[in-house]
């Protein structure tokens, strides 16, 4: 813009202008799709409901869920949210950086591969409740065998992701690296761990995913506080509207985690030139 035309109508105009650029952005039509299904869900369901179509006491429609809601905001649903995010936070943490490491060491030493990788495969293998009770003997039932399931549980995405993704950089750039000098943790620096970043993130997204549902598994027993803990309440006193409410919660609270990892993916990899439909 010249300075000529640097004039308040000019800049009220502009400013008009936004927020008709922000509506036609392919991102906001993107998310007003994302939107759709589960609005129109939520409609149908509360308009079935209303028509009597189905019991209403075994699936509450949104309106009761929103009763819901409130009546336990008022009881204290903060402390169960504030629970929940932090022994996922906590645990996803810790299986990260283990699967980041063992994976790194995997994924760049056959050696270490073929000690490793084998006794990992096996304990993946394992069901996440098949650890509940060793977990509880050992470490009691304060929150340590909580946070072990759920690092368990994100551990072995982020191993598998890395592993592949070192495994499947292109040889070529590889030997582009070392024909610059580079070798060592210099190569791995440069080369490896970038265009092993797409993987890595695949990786952390579903070791994200796996460390909600474990947390649920793990708060499902012996936990005082917590969304797991709402679920085996609505249970155990007959309220489907606690369980729904629960478990909406847990959809959207995975949701943003997911996204924001999600965003964080996007700017790390924007050097990318990758197919977009």
């Amino acid at each position: 813009m010249s300075k000529t035309s640097l004039t308040l109508p000019a800049l009220a105009s502009t400013s008009r202008r936004q927020p008709l650029r922000l509506a036609l952005s392919p991102a906001f039509k993107r998310a007003l799709l994302g939107l759709a299904l589960p609005l129109g869900l939520l409609a149908a369901l509360e308009l079935a409901s209303q028509l009597g179509w189905y019991r209403s006491n075994l699936l509450p429609p949104p309106s009761e869920l929103l009763g819901t809601l409130a009546e336990l905001w008022r009881q204290g649903l903060l402390k169960h949210l504030v629970a929940s995010t932090l022994r996922v936070a906590v645990g996803f943490a810790i299986g990260t950086a283990a699967g980041m490491v063992l994976g790194g060491l995997v994924g760049l030493s056959r050696r270490a591969e073929a000690l490793l990788d084998p006794s990992v495969q096996a304990i993946r293998a394992i069901p996440s409740l098949a650890w509940v009770p060793l977990l509880l003997l050992w470490l009691g039932i304060d929150e340590a065998p909580k946070i072990v399931l759920i690092a368990l549980g994100a551990f072995f995405p982020v191993y598998l992701g890395l592993v592949a993704g070192i495994r499947d950089v292109d040889r070529r750039w590889v030997e582009l690296g070392t024909i610059y000098g580079l070798h060592g943790w210099p190569l791995v620096r440069r080369i490896l761990l970038p265009a092993s970043l797409p993987a890595l993130f695949t990786g952390l997204r579903g070791g994200l995913g796996l460390a909600w549902m474990f947390m649920v598994a793990a708060e499902l027993i012996a936990a005082t506080k917590g969304l797991g803990y709402l679920l085996t309440d609505g249970r155990e006193t007959s309220r489907p509207d606690i369980v729904l409410t629960a478990i909406v919660l847990l959809a959207l609270l995975g949701k943003l985690s997911d996204g924001i990892l999600k965003a964080l993916e996007r700017r790390q990899l924007a050097w990318r030139d990758s197919f977009k439909a």
